[in-house]
């Protein structure tokens, strides 16, 4: 394929698609013509066949950001004009639209992840140094009742599930807003946030091993952290996608770029939310379940983040967008 005359005989559509949409967004899909919106959902077709074509010949980050975003905005207008059934819509949204989002996404998520991975190693290795340090990330009590006493402190979940299950997914539900909303300050916020809770388990892990509960910690862990860590990490991908559109819009205005970056965030965030709330039920009823072998726990762990991994990375056909 030759690729600049394929530039210059496809942009002149892109941006007559552009145009649509930014009269549509700002004053909505109801004041285009019914020609106009049969045109718009051509050219959304022919977008999205030129965003898998470019990156099948790899025309260039540029132009694929470029396109990536004319097919979300396209998406989001044409279904809207259709006005699919709601639950063919969300159904559609977690068969396709949010694992194309997570693929899409995968190098800020990555970041999440290493940001929350580096401050974890440090706190660790610092706990094991001096005693001070990790008294000051982790809760005295739970020093106390470790140290002490030798015990865990998930028992007192144990005959308030319903209760604490529902208090541990508004919690989890907060913190993973929290870290999209750090974004709007430059990513800060969402780095506070991933770094801060990476401190909280590097100490605590130092804290249960060094009094042997690592088994039984790990144990109670490994079933809800295998959704409730991976929806943080989307969660700071979210956030580090408003930070990015704020400090390096790029080709783009700052509040065009926003707008874009915040479209991918709010789909990572729509899919984040059913994965937190599955994680708080298993917290709340199965991880401290003492009549549940710790083997079974791990084992269960493994097999939902197994499980987790295959959906969100397994290859989508190339003619599903966004």
């Amino acid at each position: 394929m030759n690729v600049q005359r394929w530039l210059v005989r496809q942009e002149p559509q892109w941006s007559e698609l552009e145009a649509l949409l930014n009269r549509a967004e700002k004053r909505g899909v109801k004041t285009l013509s019914a020609d106009e919106i049969c045109q718009l959902s051509r050219l959304y077709r022919m977008v999205s066949a030129d965003l898998a074509r470019a990156k099948t010949r790899q025309v260039g980050p540029s132009i694929i950001d470029y396109l990536q975003g004319l097919t979300l905005r396209s998406y989001s207008q044409v279904y809207q004009g259709r006005k699919r059934q709601d639950w063919r819509a969300i159904v559609e949204f977690f068969q396709y639209g949010f694992p194309r989002v997570v693929q899409d996404t995968w190098l800020y998520t990555v970041v999440a992840i290493a940001i929350f991975i580096i401050s974890g190693a440090i706190a660790w290795w610092y706990s094991w140094q001096d005693s001070e340090f990790m008294a000051l990330v982790v809760p005295p009590d739970l020093i106390d009742l470790v140290q002490n006493e030798g015990k865990l402190w998930m028992g007192s979940i144990v005959g308030l599930e319903p209760l604490a299950s529902s208090g541990i997914m508004t919690n989890n539900i907060s913190v993973t807003f929290a870290t999209l909303a750090g974004g709007i300050f430059g990513g800060l916020g969402t780095i506070y946030i991933l770094w801060y809770n990476g401190l909280l388990i590097g100490a605590i892990s130092a804290l249960v091993s060094q009094n042997d509960l690592a088994y039984p910690f790990w144990a109670f862990v490994f079933p809800h952290g295998s959704l409730e860590l991976p929806a943080i990490f989307l969660a700071g991908a979210a956030g580090l996608l408003l930070g990015q559109s704020i400090l390096f819009p790029g080709r783009y205005k700052r509040l065009t770029s926003l707008k874009r970056q915040g479209a991918l965030a709010i789909q990572l965030m729509f899919g984040v939310v059913p994965l937190l709330i599955i994680a708080g039920v298993i917290e709340g009823f199965l991880s401290p379940n003492p009549n549940v072998p710790d083997a079974v726990k791990y084992v269960v762990g493994l097999g939902i983040l197994a499980a987790l991994g295959l959906y969100l990375f397994w290859p989508l056909p190339k003619s599903r967008f966004p």
